[in-house]
């Protein structure tokens, strides 16, 4: 599906799950950088344990940005993703878990639409650079200023794929990063970090996502974990869904359309390649000072919380009256199968159903429509149930001609629109826009290389009497200061409306009857009346909707399996599908990287592979030489923009492909051979983590043997490790792969959550009333508020005692505290009196420290940290008993979490099995 479109879809839908992220910034002082302490509270008042990186969506903004200039070479792109995941790493704050995960081999399924975007991004880069130096030279010779064009390689994107160079140094880079860390920052100094590099088959949202299953199925799993995955992929949000974890968040970078990009070839905002003129470039500042400063400004983050979006969905998808019992998660299953149908990584979408035109409200009202008579739900643990999945789709079948007909309208409206906006906008402006040193400009555009009048008056004067008086001249011909006729004169606009854009031509016209005709004979060069093969097509399709199904919450099904169409059928075809096959060929292995670079690379990309088998990429006598075409055609498909079309390119014959490289196979280098190889997870610890001297001894006695992880030295991570045998030990020097860093010489390296959404928000987000996005996940959050040193000074400063003013040593009311100590009471629970009565102004407003700075203590034995509410029901001789405050314990009878920040809105905490670290003190580890 459509990232943006889904999205931005999302959030006006659910407006309440979208949170600003509050991000501290790093100071500086006297020129020095001074970092952020992210061992310190989250300001967005909430903690989070685990922070999952879906690293290619770092890796790809980094390398080849889009809104300002690329870095000059590997070495600034390696720092580049150093200082983004930092940036992540000081908002979230993860307490327990770092896990990074770049993407492995693929599935089949996934690797065309790899191949697909690489066969394009090759395409367009060539197309690209040939269209820019033809500009350079038009520009040149008409006389226009270009800085000299820096002599370098350009930089192909295709090489952030498994089994190449690049990969194989960004993991060094990454494990070099991580030791950096865990040696040097306090925020990382009882941190597990797990780095799952390209070596490791499998999506990187997926190995996550596997992750968290296998640890969601041990016994000692504490539920309340608190997840956050980073990531601006659609499919996330069904991945995070599909977990059913009741506290799952994701962070991603704010989606702003028509980011302004700088041209190619000056470098300059405002214009692309090909209406860049030469120009000089105006100076920035007196002395030019801001020249290397760019106009946008840094991206901005935002919170995604699934447990809001998961509230939303359970008011919207409950039904009165059904024949069987409600389950809300059976519920959120089917919604996430359902956006399946819109579209995904593994299957087009159907011509019928398209976000935009609100598909997937269309898709819920049929889904609620027709459950009485499905008589259950369509999914179960990750299997389809086809015969209920068959009425749905028949329904929308019955809509489908009415669909297309109200597609071809709103465009046909849409494009009148839009006509008589450019008509009104000419009338608007004046027919004669005057040229030369009386040109319009806007402000601050002028360049230092424009006319300079010495006389403008005379020159306004002279340039009317010229046009009153030459009746030979055209009158939209503009002078200059001495009343001669200037080249750069002013243009008379066309009024005629010749001016609109080219339709593509549409040969299937879904709109008008015997498009089902048209269709399956322009898509598949087949009659309508095929009925074999209209079946084959569908039978393929309900194959790749139980495998999507399947690998969302189970994991890989098949790893051979892959749509072999490039079209979608309709969903008036999905007639006797419940007694079709939906089982897969077990014991499938991945491709190795070597070979999935066969697979989805173009032979323009060959420079990435061994030279004899970029050979099988471009030699005529090739026996796959048919796999790689140097051009190929695009189906637009309906839509405007090249790249919202199909490329029709053919489908790769594993068993060709492997023969032909088992002729090669033998001239691969050691390198090339370890490349080549599948690897897997590495764990990383520092000095200070509980595990760190478990596994020195391991190492030190040699162990060969795979060793079960000790949850309760690992915050209740379980599985099993072996050795690594390119491992950094302590006291260890970690060399630096990046030359402009220095080397390490120094290394030692199930609560439901309460709800959010108020009685009237459904109804507000229903009704489109406006929508102000929350900053932080406290929705009572004070914009501006005074820290601990300013209500000191408050506190000596002001008269104590004196009533109840606004600084007396009352406690605040709940709604303008930041902390709430004001815990809700349990079900047969009694009001403590004088809670806060013993406590100083400070002390009032301070709240528990977090719970990475508490004292650790031993839940085996019963025994308690003294929080503060437990001291001052000490103080007082209350005879309220501190395990009264304690809820009920969650699954596998763990005690509730403390409230480290007070109790927040929407995140209540539960307790932790696990011994918690002790106090940190400000790079003070020793």
């Amino acid at each position: 599906m459509g990232v943006p479109a889904f999205f931005r879809w999302l959030s006006r839908k659910y407006p309440s799950i979208i949170v600003n992220c509050v991000e501290e910034k790093p100071k500086e002082c006297n020129g020095v950088k001074v970092p952020v302490d992210a061992s310190k509270p989250n300001p967005n008042d909430v903690e989070f344990d685990n922070l999952y990186l879906d690293m290619n969506g770092i890796i790809h903004p980094c390398t080849h940005p889009e809104d300002k200039p690329a870095p000059k070479n590997e070495d600034e792109m390696m720092v580049a993703i150093f200082e983004y995941i930092d940036r992540l790493f000081n908002i979230v704050r993860p307490r327990r878990l770092l896990y990074m995960a770049i993407d492995g081999v693929a599935p089949r399924a996934k690797m065309n639409q790899q191949r697909s975007r690489r066969f394009r991004a090759s395409k367009e880069g060539m197309e690209a650079a040939v269209e820019k130096q033809r500009v350079r030279e038009e520009v040149l010779a008409k006389g226009g200023y270009l800085p000299p064009e820096e002599i370098k390689e350009r930089f192909d994107s295709n090489c952030i794929t498994p089994g190449t160079e690049f990969m194989d140094n960004l993991a060094k880079c990454l494990r070099y990063y991580i030791a950096d860390r865990l040696n040097n920052d306090p925020g990382w100094k009882n941190l597990t970090v797990i780095l799952s590099d390209a070596s490791a088959p499998g999506e990187g949202e997926h190995k996550i996502m596997d992750y968290i299953r296998r640890q969601r199925a041990q016994p000692n799993h504490d539920p309340n974990t608190h997840h956050c995955l980073c990531g601006a992929d659609a499919d996330l949000i069904m991945l995070g869904l599909a977990t059913h974890e009741p506290n799952f968040t994701i962070i991603r970078e704010e989606f702003k359309p028509n980011k302004p990009k700088p041209c190619g070839l000056c470098n300059q905002f405002g214009h692309e390649v090909k209406d860049c003129e030469g120009l000089p470039r105006e100076k920035k500042g007196k002395h030019d000072e801001l020249a290397d400063s760019l106009p946008c400004a840094e991206g901005e983050f935002i919170f995604l919380r699934l447990n809001v979006l998961r509230e939303y969905l359970e008011r919207e998808l409950t039904m009165a009256s059904l024949p069987f019992t409600f389950d809300v998660e059976r519920s959120i299953d089917d919604w996430v199968f359902m956006c399946f149908f819109v579209g995904n990584d593994f299957l087009p979408h159907l011509p019928s159903l398209e976000i935009r035109e609100g598909a997937i409200d269309r898709l819920v009202n049929i889904y609620k429509n027709v459950v009485h008579k499905t008589g259950g739900y369509l999914t179960e643990s990750g299997y389809v149930n086809l015969q209920r999945v068959q009425m749905i789709m028949l329904a929308v079948g019955e809509v489908e001609d009415s669909i297309f007909k109200k597609r071809k309208d709103d465009e046909d409206s849409f494009r009148r629109r839009q006509k008589e906006k450019r008509k009104r906008m000419k009338r608007d402006q004046p027919a004669f826009t005057p040229g030369g040193i009386l040109t319009p400009h806007a402000l601050g555009s002028r360049n230092s290389g424009s006319q300079v009048a010495n006389n403008p008056r005379q020159a306004a004067y002279e340039m009317r009497m010229q046009n009153n008086s030459s009746p030979s001249v055209s009158p939209n011909t503009s002078f200059t200061s001495d009343g001669s006729p200037s080249p750069l004169g002013g243009m008379k606009r066309k009024a005629d409306d010749s001016d609109s854009e080219p339709e593509p031509e549409d040969n299937v016209r879904l709109w008008e009857a015997g498009w089902k005709q048209r269709y399956y004979k322009n898509k598949f060069d087949v009659d309508a009346a095929d009925e074999k093969f209209r079946r084959k097509v569908v039978q393929s399709y309900v194959e790749g909707l139980c495998w999507v199904l399947r690998y969302y919450y189970q994991g890989c099904a098949s790893w051979k399996w892959y749509y072999p169409f490039h079209y979608a059928p309709f969903a008036s075809d999905f007639e006797g599908i419940a007694d079709l096959p939906s089982d897969f060929e077990k014991g499938t292995k991945p491709f190795k990287p070597l070979e999935q670079l066969m697979g989805v690379f173009p032979a323009a990309s060959g420079n990435f592979l061994p030279p004899s088998w970029r050979k099988l990429m471009s030699d005529p006598d090739s026996s796959i030489i048919d796999f790689y075409p140097e051009d190929f055609a695009i189906d637009l498909n309906g839509k405007k923009y090249a790249w919202q079309g199909v490329a029709l390119l053919p489908f790769v014959d594993e068993r060709r492909l492997r023969a032909a490289l088992e002729e090669v196979y033998p001239d691969l280098t050691p390198e090339e051979t370890r490349r080549n190889s599948l690897g897997g997870d590495v764990l990383f610890v520092g000095k200070h983590h509980q595990l760190h001297d478990f596994i020195s001894e391991l190492y030190q006695t040699g162990s060969t043997e795979p060793v079960d992880v000790p949850p309760e030295l690992c915050h209740g991570i379980q599985g099993k490790f072996s050795l690594d045998e390119e491992a950094i030990l302590p006291d260890q020097v970690v060399c630096s792969p990046v030359p402009m860093l220095r080397d390490l010489t120094q290394n030692t390296a199930i609560r439901k959550p309460a709800p959010v959404l108020k009685p009237g928000d459904w109804e507000k987000s229903s009704n489109g009333r406006q929508w102000k996005p929350q900053l932080g996940f406290n929705r009572d959050r004070r914009p501006v508020h005074l820290d601990q040193a300013a209500f000191r000074t408050l506190g000596h400063s002001m008269p104590r005692g004196s009533g109840t003013g606004m600084y007396s040593n009352a406690a605040p009311p709940p709604v303008t505290f930041q902390g709430n100590l004001y815990r809700p009471l349990l079900r047969g629970q009694a009001q403590i009196p004088k809670l806060m009565s013993n406590m100083r102004p400070q002390d009032s407003w301070r709240g528990p420290p977090p719970l990475f700075q508490q004292q650790r203590f031993d839940r085996g034995v019963g025994a308690e940290p003294l929080l503060p509410w437990n001291r001052m029901l000490q103080n007082q001789n209350a005879g309220f008993q501190p395990n009264q405050y304690q809820m009920l314990a969650g699954p596998g009878g763990y005690p509730p979490r403390r409230d480290d920040r007070g109790g927040r809105q929407g995140y209540p905490r539960e307790g932790r099995k696990y011994p918690l670290p002790p106090p940190s003190g400000r790079y003070n580890w020793n």
